[in-house]
């Protein structure tokens, strides 16, 4: 009895343990998303305000808004390429991580500039501009190099993938019109023997001169008793070849002839 309780209370204990566990897990992907949506809303509504500024204004916070936009629409893109391109090719883990050591840069800048936009002294911030929008154009050309030498690397592979496909279908195409150029001739079906000459009729068996001394036959008795209708010897029927009887798919099956 004792080892039955025992058995049930490690059961229990077993059973909430996994709930526990589950349950964290849980909370923790349910957590995560709604981060992960909570960034995405932060970053849309952030990139919109940003477009706003670069058209909406003039000067010195124009020009900021339109350097942040530009950085954070090229790095963005980079990050998604690199992450899409990685599930295919392993290679690009090592760009991955130079990108993210760029990305560190990126920030940093975009930070500053966000700090810039708030700032009262405008004429420090026009002094700042030039500096600003050179580094902005290095770590924007950087990340496009990244981009566009994964994009290109994918078209290559996918370049190359089509050529050999391509060439294994024209020698497909050759090899099947090859086969309709040889396809075997069948020969034709031998020829029913002519019909023989009319001949004269024949002498009945016993007007036919009978060797001395032999007597009929069955044969010969049977062939007096059948009167002669002037009929041909029947002929032999040729035997059908059996190359004729195969059937393939593609063949029509013939219409069963109908009876009057």
């Amino acid at each position: 009895m004792e080892a039955v309780i025992l058995i049930l209370a490690l059961l229990f204990v077993a059973f909430v343990t996994l709930g526990v566990y589950v349950g964290v897990k849980a909370i923790g992907a349910a957590k995560r998303g709604v981060d992960r949506t909570i960034s995405q809303a932060r970053r849309s509504v952030e990139d919109t305000t940003l477009r706003a500024k670069s058209f909406g204004q003039v000067g010195v916070a124009g020009e900021l808004a339109q350097l942040r936009l530009r950085l954070r629409t090229s790095m963005r893109a980079t990050q998604d390429a690199l992450q899409a391109g990685v599930a295919e090719d392993a290679s690009l883990r090592e760009s991955i991580g130079l990108f993210e050591r760029l990305s560190v840069h990126g920030r940093e800048l975009d930070d500053e500039l966000r700090r810039l936009e708030r700032e009262p002294d405008r004429a420090r911030t026009t002094e700042m501009l030039p500096q600003l929008r050179e580094r902005v154009e290095r770590i924007t050309h950087s990340a496009e190099s990244l981009r566009w030498a994964a994009r290109d690397r994918a078209r290559s592979f996918a370049e190359d993938d089509l050529e050999s496909l391509t060439t294994q279908i024209d020698v497909e195409a050759g090899a099947l019109r090859d086969w309709s150029r040889s396809e075997p001739v069948w020969p034709e079906p031998a020829a029913e023997p002519s019909q023989a000459p009319a001949q004269g009729p024949r002498t009945s068996s016993a007007q036919a001169p009978q060797p001395s001394g032999t007597a009929a036959g069955p044969e010969q008795a049977r062939g007096e008793a059948e009167p002669e209708t002037g009929s041909q010897e029947p002929r032999a029927i040729p035997a059908r070849d059996p190359r004729l009887a195969m059937r393939y798919s593609w063949e029509k099956s013939a219409r069963p002839e109908t009876t009057n």
